[in-house]
């Protein structure tokens, strides 16, 4: 079965069918997604050196709280925005 005789076979199911192949493709996608997080974010993934990172800035003192860098955008935004 080759990826062209599945799109045609979908093409061909009733409307109802579709969304429900289109439903557990979701799942299946975010599954997936959810397993690759996980990977990334277990010891040794890649995510962890860009965590580890993270730790070191706020430690630092490198970083700053979220709520403060969208004040300091929207600050930018109205000095920039003509009146």
């Amino acid at each position: 079965m080759t990826v062209e005789s599945i799109k045609q076979a979908i093409a061909d199911l009733p409307s109802d069918q579709k969304a429900s192949l289109a439903a557990w493709l979701g799942r299946l996608d975010m599954d997936d997604w959810d397993g690759q997080i996980e990977a990334d974010f277990s010891p040794g993934g890649a995510g962890m050196a860009l965590l580890e990172e993270a730790e070191g800035d706020i430690q630092e003192g490198r970083a700053k709280p979220m709520d403060e860098l969208l004040a300091e955008a929207k600050a930018r935004r109205q000095l920039s925005s003509p009146r």
